[in-house]
């Protein structure tokens, strides 16, 4: 039997489920450090002690060479009866940001492998064509496209290898709760984001008795993966369409619980005076900081710190974007959360969409209007002269574009008590 990225987490686990469960006693296991990986000779001593025999063997299995070179290393008197492929490697980002580089750095391990495998096996009587997929594939995680494209191709081929007469099963794996190579470099962000889609981590013990019911399974494709429904029905967010039967009716139709309705938003803050509705906002920031940065609470949170400083990156960023955007009912741009450094400042800016403020009170400004034409009496004539002028000029800046050449008309001829007349008017004030 031969396992891809044997050498790894995943790989040795499986490794020694086959041996202990399935009596499996011969094992090729193919990484592309061979015995120099860490933990490879450990595992072959333990994999050995079991009964089985093991061969660790390095070999970039996205080389079709290589491949052919490791398949003609196996003895004739042991031949190849199986294929397990769990080599594989992540390198998330958001879409934009992916590059030829990162898809190929995704794509060969997993896909152009697998094809290689394929090939250079399709003669021989194997009884087990097993690849590792993922959920990635099948619902689509959020930064990992070119991780989704390379697990979508290993499930495509398992549907080809079928109508070709040959074995195949892919296993489009959920979060193991065991880290591994793939998931040791999940950050709680991360983490968050999963649980957030309703993915919930598997036990080993769980994983590995999946694994048993799939090999018993007739179907090319299965999805061995632990949900927590109840939250994902309340995530707030769009559930997939190929989980809708599984969620069904408590799919919500209203705003999920903990998520702000954007009309409810902006009533509330209509009540509030203008810190108030700062403080709020604030908090309502930090909570979906601290929520996208995986974190358990928003008091973690410190508004006057920049949320790049806080570990945010392109991904989460657009993640925060789009959570705001929907408690909101703003359409703010994809830069927002670089062009406002800060919750705090953020929250400055939410608030002028959300609850503008008041026009200038025009009250105050009648009390002054009034005050200057009661002193107007007790003024020298030149202080008056000068007063008038520039009234004049104020009183064409408050007139609109068309009606600016002939205020500035009747000006020349108007006289104070006029004037004073012609600024009420404008104003409101009479």
């Amino acid at each position: 039997m031969l396992i891809t990225g044997g050498t790894g987490t995943l790989g040795g686990l499986v490794a020694r489920h086959l041996v202990e469960r399935h009596g499996v006693r011969h094992l090729l296991l193919a990484s592309r450090r061979g015995a120099a990986a860490d933990g490879a000779a450990g595992l072959a001593a333990g994999l050995e002690q079991l009964g089985a025999a093991v061969t660790l063997a390095a070999c970039d299995t996205a080389d079709r060479d290589a491949v052919a070179r490791l398949l003609q290393t196996i003895p004739a008197e042991h031949p190849l009866t199986a294929v397990f492929h769990l080599a594989g490697v992540l390198d998330d980002g958001a879409f934009g940001a992916l590059t030829p580089a990162r898809l190929d750095a995704v794509l060969r391990p997993k896909a152009s492998a697998a094809w290689h495998l394929h090939e250079l096996t399709a003669g021989l009587d194997l009884t087990a064509f097993v690849t590792f997929s993922s959920v990635a594939g099948v619902i689509g995680h959020a930064g990992q496209a070119n991780y989704a494209a390379a697990n979508s191709f290993l499930d495509g081929l398992a549907a080809h290898r079928r109508a070709l007469g040959l074995p195949a099963l892919s296993l489009a794996w959920g979060l193991w709760a065991q880290t591994s190579g793939l998931t040791g470099g999940l950050g709680q962000a991360e983490l968050a984001r999963l649980a957030r889609n309703g993915i919930a981590p598997l036990p080993t013990g769980h994983a590995l008795s999946l694994l048993d019911l799939a090999l018993a399974s007739t179907e090319p494709l299965l999805v061995p993966a632990r949900f927590d429904l109840a939250r994902l029905a309340q995530s707030g967010g769009p559930v997939p369409a190929v989980l809708h039967g599984l969620v069904g009716g408590s799919l919500p139709t209203g705003p999920a619980p903990g998520r702000a309705d954007p009309a409810a938003l902006r009533s509330e803050l209509a009540d509030l005076d203008e810190p108030r509705q700062l403080k709020l906002l604030t908090g309502h920031i930090a909570t979906h900081v601290a929520a996208v940065l995986g974190h358990s609470t928003a008091e973690q949170i410190d508004p006057h710190r920049g949320f790049l400083e806080m570990g945010l990156d392109s991904l989460t960023a657009i993640e925060l974007r789009n959570a705001l955007n929907q408690t909101t009912g703003l359409q703010l741009p994809s830069t927002v959360l670089f062009d406002y450094p800060n919750p705090a400042v953020l929250a400055g800016i939410l608030r002028d969409e959300l609850a503008p403020r008041e026009p200038v009170a025009t009250i105050p400004l009648a009390s002054e209007l009034d005050r200057l034409e009661d002193s107007l009496a007790t003024l020298e004539p030149w202080v008056r002269a000068q007063l008038s002028t520039r009234l004049q000029d104020i009183v064409i800046k408050l007139a609109s574009d068309e009606a600016a050449a002939d205020a500035a008309e009747l000006l020349e001829t108007a006289s104070d008590d006029e004037i004073f007349d012609f600024i009420d008017n404008e104003l409101g004030l009479s």
